[in-house]
């Protein structure tokens, strides 16, 4: 039981460095059109906006939890300081139980 629950471990901790190890594609780098073609592409992915910056960005309310709604987002890229790439997820505002 012990070697199942050892190698249980260090499975999992391999799939989060291999997550973390994978890099995020930065935006500003890239065309407008090409950014949004990512996240289209994609479903949902993780772009870099600036050397210290990221965020989640998704194609439709799909890739959002049951609770979240969509709110459109803008990105810098190499040719539109705010380029439409899809949405990001949110929790509504105001929506907090009695």
């Amino acid at each position: 039981m012990l070697k199942v629950t050892a190698l249980a471990a260090a499975t999992l901790i391999a799939i989060v460095v291999a997550a973390e190890a994978q890099p995020q594609p930065n935006t500003t780098g890239m065309r407008c059109a090409a950014a949004r073609q990512v996240v289209a592409r994609q479903g949902a992915i993780v772009l870099r906006t600036s050397p210290s910056t990221y965020n989640r960005y998704v194609s439709t309310r799909a890739y959002c939890m049951s609770t979240e709604i969509t709110e459109a987002a803008f990105v810098p890229t190499a040719d539109d300081r705010q380029c439409f790439v899809g949405y990001t997820c949110r929790e509504p505002l105001g929506n907090f139980p009695r």
